[in-house]
């Protein structure tokens, strides 16, 4: 296999490449320049020259299952082709990932407002039978006014179809049953919970994922007890306990928002 070698001011076509973004197992994201139309774009490239053919079809079906997906909070793609021997996808350059984000403190009205973006892209997802497979926030892109766009579908399938392989997905944020071969939508519900106990708390729930978590007292301080019962739900170890899928987890949601903006806020005034 000829390892992919692209380094910074290299043209691709019309893009200049800037610098290496991140690194995953099949591909290398990169920052570039789009000479004909004056913007920056993000660049999806696959690790190895000449990719197999398993990892070729592995890139057309994300191409093919970005193209489908048109939605405020799921990141477009820009293009896809094959430039230079290099099979690339192109989306919108965003100014950071969630993960970049979580790494310092979220307020609760703005890890509110991006748990409901994320549910809104898995929703929407999970309408069109696929699941994502890989919910984590690193492949979570965030733009002006943290409008937060759910990226990387290179390992959903659609729901009715047999997953292939076993463990597919990340380790820290892939439900009990994923890691075993066995992914749903359910799975894609326990990422997202995991994500959503993140942003409120600094500290990811562990293996075996057993009730109270790590930081259970952070959460009950800033927290109404409804939305940590919605939490614990999202995150049990048992699929059958949890939202059957991101729609029914969406609208728990949205109905516990009011009441749990409105005691979070008398909290805050009692210890202000």
């Amino acid at each position: 296999m000829v390892t992919l070698s692209i380094r910074a001011r290299q043209k691709l076509g019309k893009y200049r490449i800037e610098k290496r973004l991140s690194e995953g197992g099949f591909a290398t994201v990169y920052r570039a320049f789009d000479t004909i139309e004056g913007v920056h774009v993000a660049l999806k490239i696959p690790r190895s020259l000449k990719p197999s053919t398993d990892t070729l079809r592995d890139f057309r079906r994300e191409v093919r299952l970005a193209a489908k997906l048109e939605h405020p909070n799921i990141l477009p793609l820009k293009d896809a082709s094959v430039i230079d021997d290099y099979f690339v996808i192109t989306f919108p350059l965003g100014e950071r990932t969630l993960a970049d984000r979580i790494c310092r403190r979220v307020s609760f009205r703005a890890a509110l407002s991006l748990s409901e973006q994320m549910l809104e892209a898995l929703c929407y997802a999970h309408q069109q039978r696929i699941i994502h497979c890989d919910v984590k926030p690193e492949n979570m892109v965030l733009f002006a006014g943290d409008r937060l766009r759910l990226g990387d579908f290179g390992i959903a399938k659609f729901a009715q179809k047999t997953i292939r392989g076993s463990g597919t997905g990340t380790l820290g944020y892939m439900a009990p049953e994923q890691a075993m071969g066995k992914p749903s939508q359910r799975s894609d519900v326990f990422s997202a919970g995991l994500i959503i106990y993140r942003m409120l708390t600094g500290e990811w729930p562990e293996w075996p994922y057993s009730w109270p978590p790590p930081a259970i007292g952070k959460l009950r301080a800033r927290v109404h007890p409804d939305f940590i019962a919605f939490l614990q739900k999202a995150i049990d170890a048992d699929p059958r306990r949890r939202f059957r899928d991101a729609e029914q987890m969406r609208n728990a949601f949205l109905r516990l928002k009011p009441r749990v903006l409105v005691y979070a806020e008398r909290r805050r005034r009692r210890t202000a």
